[in-house]
This record gives C-alpha cells, sequence and structure tokens, in this order.
C-alpha cells in the first residue's frame, strides 16, 4: 500500500462475487486450468468464504497468494475448496523491520500462520521482494531457513508500480542474489533443480536441504517467452501483462450480456513480445511506467 493510500472507488466498479464465477467460468471454457486468488489481499474481501468455495467446484487446480494474517480462519474452506498451494508474501525474517515495511504488528500471526500452513500439509510457497539496502542483507538468512523447513522460497526483484518509488538501483538481480549467496555459503553448496514447465522462478536447493528457493528475475532476467498467465483484476479488466498499463473491461460487457471471449482473445493476442512494449528499464524514466499499484489491481 502507498503511504499515502489510494483514492477509494464505489463497490460497484468491483466484481460481486458471483460476476468473479460467471467471468471465471468463461475462461474456464477457453482452456484454463488454474486460477490463483492474489491481490492486495484476497483474504479481507467480504466474501472471500464464498468466492474459496465456488472456485473449489470447478474443474480447475486453484490456488492463493496471501499476507497470511487472516489464514487460519480460512483453513477448512482452502481444503475444502481443494486447495493444495498457497503463497506468502513476507519480505523479512526480522520482527522490527516487517513492523516498518508493512506499518503494521503481525509479524508473530504471519509466521505462526506459515507453520500452520506446513502442518497442514499445504505447499507453502514464501514470495520476497528483495529491495537494495532494505532487505538485500537477508538473502542468506532465508536461503538457511529453507535448509530445514518444507518450503519454496522465490526472490523477486523489485518491478515498478505506482506508489512503490521504484527506479533501477533499488533492484537486486538475479545475478546478484546467486552472488551474494555463493560468497556466503560457498559456490558448492546449493545445486540447480528442474524447473517446471511455464515456472516464473529459476530454481535451486542448499545441499540436503527440506525446501528449496528460486529467483523470479521479472526485470532484468525475464520469462516471457514461456509466460502463460493472464490476470483478471479486482474490477473486472484483463492486463495480459503486469507491467502493461492497457486494459480491457470484461465487467462492463458482462453487465451489459456482451460476449466476453472475444475481449478475452484480442487482450491475448495483443501481448507484447517483452515487459508489455517495454525496452528497457535501466534506460526508463521510472515517473514514466504508469501502472496502478498491485493493491488496485487485483485479481
Amino acid at each position: 500500500m502507498p503511504e499515502e493510500g489510494i483514492e477509494l472507488r464505489e463497490r460497484s466498479s468491483f466484481m460481486t462475487a458471483e460476476e468473479l464465477i460467471e467471468i471465471a467460468k468463461v475462461f474456464i471454457s477457453q482452456g484454463i486450468k488454474k486460477i490463483r486468488l492474489t491481490g492486495g489481499e484476497p483474504l479481507v474481501k467480504k466474501n472471500a468464504k464464498l468466492v474459496i468455495n465456488e472456485l473449489g467446484k470447478l474443474p480447475i487446480e486453484l490456488s492463493l497468494t496471501t499476507n497470511a494474517i487472516l489464514v487460519d480462519q480460512y483453513i477448512l474452506d482452502l481444503k475444502k475448496a481443494g486447495v493444495k498451494s498457497v503463497n506468502v508474501s513476507l519480505d523479512t525474517l526480522k520482527e522490527e523491520r516487517f513492523n516498518t515495511i508493512t506499518k503494521r504488528d503481525y509479524f508473530k500471526k504471519v509466521m505462526s500462520n506459515i507453520q500452520l500452513l506446513i502442518q497442514e500439509n499445504f505447499k507453502v510457497k514464501i514470495n520476497v521482494v528483495l529491495i537494495k539496502n532494505v532487505n538485500d542483507d537477508e538473502i542468506v538468512d532465508f536461503v538457511n531457513w529453507s535448509k530445514n523447513k518444507p518450503i519454496e522460497l522465490r526472490f523477486i526483484e523489485f518491478m515498478p508500480f505506482d506508489g512503490n518509488q521504484w527506479n533501477w538501483d533499488k533492484k537486486v538481480s538475479y545475478k546478484e542474489i546467486l552472488n551474494t549467496i555463493k560468497k556466503e555459503l560457498g559456490d558448492k553448496s546449493f545445486k540447480k533443480i528442474e524447473d517446471h514447465p511455464n515456472d516464473t522462478a529459476k530454481n535451486f536447493q542448499l545441499k540436503n536441504a527440506t525446501g528449496s528457493f528460486g529467483i523470479i528475475s521479472s526485470v532484468t532476467n525475464p520469462f516471457c517467452d514461456t509466460c502463460n498467465r493472464i490476470r483478471l483484476t479486482a474490477d473486472g479488466k484483463i492486463k495480459n501483462c503486469l507491467f502493461s498499463n492497457k486494459e480491457i473491461d470484461l465487467l462492463t460487457a458482462h453487465r451489459k450480456n456482451l460476449p466476453l471471449i472475444p475481449l478475452i482473445k484480442e487482450s491475448i493476442y495483443n501481448k507484447k513480445k517483452q515487459h508489455a512494449g517495454i525496452k528497457s528499464f535501466e534506460k526508463t524514466n521510472p515517473n514514466e511506467l504508469k501502472n496502478r499499484s498491485m493493491i488496485s489491481i487485483g485479481g
């Protein structure tokens, strides 16, 4: 959440739970096999349980990205819906730093809920957005955490969105992350492991570790050529790339009983080869990258 907050909109501009399910069914009819609830924080949605339960009835793999603060209240619903994998956003292992970054005192709750997810046999992935001189001194701490915990750590390069004060110098690159681990733990302390098809992360594992770690290098070493993702935002628009500020409005069309499939195909067929057509982040003025904040994207 940007420090200055965001402009609030009328509730009618967002999908209702029923509209979300109806639009999801259109995507499934076109071959979508996996749906991830993300955000912002999806579990703060008033009728999140209804959404989880109804999506769980559909012929798709359902997963979730969350800050884990409320996850203990949804364990039974997630299990009932067949959710097997949960991504948790966590940018630090230090409580004081967590409170500074999030401006909330929920560190113990988050760590407790991560352990709960592990105990309940969910596949737990930890998303760590690295920012230079903010939390990049914790890279090795996170990697060591994966040694005895059955978690998949994913270091994510800092990406440009409105309100997050991004610039090129704040990113911690794929190469820098690996060099830090090699310097602290040694070249032979970890190995490359197999990536899954269309995986966003390049994955590694410490020797004899229970868990693993990966790097999602969206900015410096992108995976655009294998990307098979599309986002339906909380207000019912398609973003065919997170870096794109061009969106197609499905919700308005749906409310007018207009066909959605042509609009979905239009978005997918017009997807740029890489980074929504941005040729170089290094040479781009951050003020020219107009892309609404993640908290206002949802999806």
